[in-house]
């Protein structure tokens, strides 16, 4: 059972050195810095029937053995049963270590919705989020990936959302951790309120994973006739997600036979990231599709980054 004395002896021993957050690139001649997100390798995590299943313990091993990534970003849902577990956690961190892995972030869901809009519930989740914290931390994270759910209107939940983030944000800040939110749907996939919910925060610690997929509102409801989906421009939200961004997330789905992605144009959205937000921090493979494999989806979107990397 997870005792905090324990943790924090934990934490002081594996972080002697002083902090310092990996959000700019790391090799000369290079624009930015890539990394995996777990999420790529989803299947394989849960297990899912006809894939082979592979162990999360083991995840910066494999970003650098199978795919010479050397820089990780975690998925908190492979690791719940292990929340409260500070062995498992030490040796998540020597994995890493052994590796030469950078940990970048940790992706966290299903810790309730910081922009509940019950009070209670909303301080419930900002405590839930706590252990993560902690967690990225330890492994040498600069951030940890929220969500802004929330209920309400359009400023009831700004106002909520944003309530939710600085609570979480104050007890972050001591560790030297920020608190970053993607564009996830509902309000969040608007780039403008996500925006205006950073504007509303104005806290250093918090800020944006903008994501090139993920701008769907509202899906269309298959019960209802007529209904249809609420889709926000996928470049507009990025360039106007990108002034807060510590993170970005270049999600890709398929492809075509001169290897581009078909639902993003990489080129354009790079010339907003790079050029137009002069971003240097990581970006993050997270890979998507089902025509390929995940590794050969994650292979082909690494391929089409590299297009944009050097200098």
């Amino acid at each position: 059972m997870h005792n905090r004395r324990s943790f924090l002896q934990l934490s002081a021993a594996g972080v002697a050195a002083a902090f310092a957050p990996r959000l700019q690139a790391q090799s000369p001649g290079l624009r930015f810095q890539l990394s995996l997100a777990q999420w790529s390798l989803n299947k394989a995590f849960f297990g899912r029937p006809g894939v082979e299943k592979k162990d999360p313990l083991k995840f910066a091993e494999i970003a650098k053995k199978d795919f010479s990534i050397e820089a990780v970003e975690y998925v908190n849902q492979f690791y719940k049963d292990k929340k409260k577990d500070d062995g498992y956690l030490k040796d998540l961190k020597k994995v890493a270590d052994d590796n030469g892995a950078t940990s970048v972030l940790i992706m966290c869901d299903g810790e309730g919705a910081l922009g509940d809009a019950d009070e209670k519930k909303r301080v419930q989740a900002v405590d839930n989020h706590k252990r993560w914290v902690e967690w990225a931390k330890y492994l040498g994270c600069h951030s940890i990936r929220v969500n802004a759910q929330s209920a309400g209107s359009y400023d009831e939940q700004k106002s909520r959302a944003a309530d939710g983030l600085r609570k979480l944000c104050e007890f972050a800040d001591p560790h030297n951790i920020n608190v970053i939110v993607e564009n996830h749907g509902g309000l969040s996939s608007n780039g403008e309120w996500l925006a205006k919910v950073m504007q509303t925060v104005a806290h250093k610690r918090v800020g944006t994973l903008p994501d090139f997929g993920n701008f769907t509102i509202k899906r269309a409801d298959p019960k209802k006739p007529g209904d249809k989906a609420e889709n926000y421009d996928r470049y507009q939200g990025v360039d106007e997600l990108m002034p807060f961004a510590k993170g970005v997330s270049a999600k890709s789905h398929d492809f075509n036979s001169q290897g581009e992605c078909i639902e993003t144009d990489y080129k354009k959205m790079m010339e907003i990231v790079l050029n137009k937000h002069k971003y240097q921090g990581f970006v993050g493979i997270e890979y998507e599709g089902s025509k390929l494999s995940e590794a050969d989806g994650i292979k082909a979107t690494l391929k089409l980054l590299q297009k944009f990397q050097k200098a």
